[in-house]
């Protein structure tokens, strides 16, 4: 195991592909690739054209990979101190130093792509992206760790939305729906960690509820996501609405369940809820402003 000083520059013997390989695996990529992924999808369900959307998943993932970065190198000498092996700069592929130029790259890339989509749309989403970077600084070990993923999840639509033209602003319930959402994702994402976190200090609001609260906790912000978007918009859910209501009811459930085993399983099934949602909002053709 490595050193917080030996992970300040990296280990000698790590080659310069090593090293990238080492800052792609300590940025977080699942839930990079899933959050990018997913507002591409609201941006094309929503109507962007085809150079929009390019623009906005480049403004997202680079707002990501820079709030990756900057929690796994805030965290390193933490993470060193937990022995968590498999994270790159404990395993010595890549510096703290590396990962922090990495997150400060990624996060000045981020700013004009960001304004790039529009001054309001930029303005929300550099907030969202902010409020990433407080949760990394600050909140993630106290009782408000949720509300950076709350506001975070909430502007991504807002963030499409005013990239339409007219920039409109987005619907109450596409925002409350993604509010939810990154409650839930707040909780799977963190589960895995409770008990590691818990020995190190970090006493987020997870932490505070216990694996097993957290988990029993996980289904409530995603079906209400879920119901949120099936029951806010102008008329009857319709048949979508209420098979996309069934469908995330029983995927939540189905995490937690599965979280008892395999706690990742609670993660996947946030992700699995977003898509459902996304898709639900793409059948019944209402938008998203």
């Amino acid at each position: 195991m490595g050193t917080p000083e030996h992970s300040t520059t990296g280990g000698p013997g790590v080659s310069w592909a090593g090293r990238v390989v080492g800052l792609a695996g300590s940025c977080h990529p699942g839930p990079v690739v899933a959050v990018t992924a997913l507002t591409t999808a609201l941006a094309v369900t929503a109507g962007q054209g085809a150079a929009r959307c390019v623009l906005t998943a480049a403004a997202v993932l680079t707002g990501q990979l820079s709030v990756g970065w900057c929690n796994d190198a805030f965290d390193a000498r933490r993470d060193i101190a937990a022995g968590r092996r498999g994270k790159p700069v404990v395993d010595g592929t890549v510096g703290v130093t590396e990962v922090w130029v990495a997150a400060y790259a990624a996060l000045a890339l981020c700013v004009p792509l960001s304004f790039a989509c529009g001054l309001w749309a930029g303005v929300v989403h550099l907030a969202a992206v902010a409020a990433a970077w407080a949760y990394d600084l600050r909140l993630k070990a106290t009782a408000w760790s949720w509300a950076p993923y709350a506001v975070g999840f909430a502007a991504l639509p807002a963030f499409v939305a005013l990239g339409l033209p007219g920039q409109p602003w987005p619907a109450w319930w596409v925002v409350t729906a993604g509010a939810l959402l990154g409650v839930g994702a707040h909780l799977g994402d963190v589960l895995p960690d409770i008990r590691g976190d818990l020995a190190t200090g970090v006493r987020g609001w997870p932490q505070r509820l216990g694996p097993d609260g957290a988990r029993l906790l996980l289904p409530v912000p995603l079906v209400a996501a879920s119901a949120v978007l099936a029951l806010g918009p102008a008329g009857p859910p319709g048949r979508w609405g209420v098979a996309a209501l069934a469908v995330a009811g029983l995927v939540a459930v189905a995490g937690t369940v599965l979280g008892r085993r395999r706690e990742r399983a609670a993660f996947a099934a946030a992700v699995v809820v977003a898509v459902v949602d996304v898709a639900l909002l793409l059948v019944r053709g209402t938008g998203i402003a």
